[in-house]
């Protein structure tokens, strides 16, 4: 059932509530007073503020670090934390840098407590922690890592092993908001740094765990879109785990290891590690936690890849409910979960050319994006290419040539953007940019641009041979572009059938005869030997067309994935699902039968 801003509940027994009301109506004369009540008083006065819509004077109490250190901790209970989220992110849409001013505040008083004494510089160190991780958590991440780093000043003027372990404390932190922020520089600058650290205290013989370091270097790489070396860094993470580690770190870990499994076509294994994290958020953190949105997101993330495209729609629909009732609107999370429903929403609603859902959220995630961060940021990349595709089958759609055309030009600026932003952070040899340079080769087939869209479809495949090898996921996609291609637009009959055939064996290979990606292959084919006069083959792959329909229907039948999540209860320990996770070799899926298409394959006439 979807969360919506309505059941953000806030319900105190009627007494109270009107104690707290009277204090809200009164708040110039009780103001002083307020201090000397308990945290969690304080917290329903100022979220009572929020309520009857005086935000002036909560941004006051807010921009005041005493003060908001107190409704901090009060919001560690678990129903107040998204109330704090949903005041914080009102009082930043209302134009009041709070995050800025925060993180300003905090970075003040570090620098005083440089020179303070020990106990002070611990209880300013706890503080910043908290506003490290609230901001981190609520999408403030230049804001956060600022706090991080300010807290990293305190503490790396000593080198007690108490002081070394809190200066690692502050790289993982660092590594993951900078990760987040597309810094990837300074993130392995945090993690370089992290390593020397964790190396001195072992050395020193204090036992501390690299489970969350080596997890942070496995969600940097995987940014980054090296994908053999963040399989690597999961690995190392597991192993590294252990059952006293914090149950945040344990989410984490498990998040980022499943991501790695999935892009090393590692199903079965990602939906063991998610379904835990899953389940242990459930747990820990209920189901409005902003927390459990980042699990469903990863969830979804599974769904996309093991083509089941419906289940996938419904969990993003749910995350990006949870974010909305926490955040509000104009925020960084928000955008992300917006623009992953837009790309399922896309695919899932491919077949049938009805796009009005995934553009509105495609240009949502943009317009955000573009309020928060500048239009260079690379993180706009991946919500233009979205929007893109979109416009794109759009134009294809339409009767009328100049609105066709406008369409088209306006979906080539955007995966031009995209593509140069891509070169800018990881250059020309990465999955990355070669996705980008695959999206223009299909755009200038729509183009009617056929030789442009053969040289940039040959790059991307050049790129992905080099980086994933001849048999990867990545290179069958551009292979049946660059089919598609040459078999609808340029007659090249011969070259098409030997890389039809090819996208094939890599499909069937990687994920069965009941990969979805196999439908455009077959017709692909289907349509080439009606061309050539082939009809032996024609029937033969219409048989074959027919067989992997029928096998379809049987194997992706409807799960109600939201039941499927709301009965995601583990039984076995941590450490039982780690072990079982290495244990394991298969590379099938449990829910599905193959990934979606990154680049939705698609035939040059539908």
């Amino acid at each position: 059932m979807a969360i919506v801003a309505s059941e953000l509940h806030w319900v105190p027994e009627t007494l109270y509530n009107a104690s707290v009301s009277c204090i809200v109506v009164n708040f110039k004369k009780y103001r002083r007073e307020l201090p000397q009540l308990p945290r969690n008083v304080q917290f329903d006065v100022y979220y009572k503020l929020y309520k009857q819509g005086n935000l002036c004077q909560l941004a006051m109490e807010f921009s005041d670090l005493g003060q908001f250190e107190v409704v901090l901790k009060a919001s560690h209970v678990r129903n107040k934390r998204n109330l704090l989220h949903h005041c914080f992110q009102a009082l930043m849409d209302h134009g009041m840098n709070l995050a800025t001013i925060l993180s300003d505040a905090f970075s003040s008083r570090a620098t005083l407590l440089q020179s303070d004494q020990r106990v002070e510089q611990e209880r300013g160190l706890h503080l910043g922690l908290l506003l490290g991780d609230f901001l981190s958590e609520a999408g403030w991440f230049l804001q956060a890592e600022k706090t991080y780093n300010s807290c990293l000043k305190i503490c790396e003027q000593y080198e007690d092993n108490q002081s070394l372990a809190r200066v690692f404390e502050c790289c993982t932190r660092l590594i993951h908001v900078q990760t987040s922020n597309c810094r990837y520089t300074e993130a392995e600058a945090s993690y370089q740094l992290g390593t020397k650290i964790l190396h001195q205290l072992q050395n020193s013989g204090l036992k501390i765990g690299a489970s969350v370091l080596e997890a942070e270097k496995c969600a940097l790489l995987f940014s980054r879109s090296h994908y053999d070396e963040a399989y690597q860094y999961c690995l190392r993470s597991l192993h590294a785990m252990n059952s006293s580690s914090p149950i945040h770190s344990i989410i984490n870990v498990l998040r980022t290891a499943s991501k790695a499994c999935v892009v090393k076509r590692e199903f079965k294994k990602a939906e063991l590690l998610i379904r835990h994290a899953v389940s242990l958020v459930r747990e820990h953190c209920g189901t409005r936690h902003p927390k459990y949105s980042d699990v469903l997101l990863d969830f979804g993330f599974y769904l996309l890849n093991v083509d089941s495209i419906i289940q996938c729609t419904a969990v993003y629909q749910q995350a990006l409910d949870i974010r909305l009732a926490a955040f509000g609107g104009q925020n960084l999370h928000v955008a992300v979960a917006h623009e992953d429903l837009a790309y399922a929403s896309y695919v899932h609603q491919y077949s049938s050319g009805r796009f009005r859902d995934a553009k509105d959220h495609a240009e949502k995630a943009i317009s955000i994006i573009t309020q928060i961060l500048p239009d260079d940021h690379l993180l706009l990349a991946s919500s233009r290419r979205v929007k893109a595709l979109i416009l794109e089958e759009l134009a294809i759609d339409s009767d009328d040539k100049q609105r066709e055309s406008k369409l088209l030009q306006e979906a080539h600026d955007l995966h031009s953007s995209s593509l140069n932003l891509a070169i800018k952070a990881f250059g020309e040899f990465n999955v990355q940019t070669a996705k980008h340079y695959g999206n223009l080769g299909r755009l200038y087939q729509s183009m009617k641009k056929y030789k442009e869209a053969e040289k940039m479809h040959l790059k991307a495949i050049e790129i992905k041979e080099n980086l994933l090898g001849e048999d990867d996921y990545e290179v069958a996609l551009s292979v049946g572009h660059l089919a598609s291609l040459y078999n609808y637009d340029m007659a090249l009959f011969e070259k098409a059938e030997k890389l039809y055939l090819r996208s094939i064996s890599i499909g069937k290979k990687l994920f069965g005869p009941g990969y979805s990606g196999l439908e455009y292959d077959y017709r692909g084919l289907t349509r080439l030997y009606a061309k050539t006069s082939n009809f032996e083959k024609v029937m033969q792959y219409h048989n074959i067309l027919t067989q992997w329909s029928q096998m379809r229907e049987k194997t992706s039948g409807p799960v109600d994935i939201l039941e499927y999540l709301a009965n995601c209860h583990s039984e076995n320990t941590t450490m039982e699902i780690v072990d079982t996770f290495f244990k394991m070799d298969s590379h099938q899926s449990c829910i599905g039968s193959g990934p979606s298409r990154d680049d939705a394959k698609r035939p040059a006439v539908k």
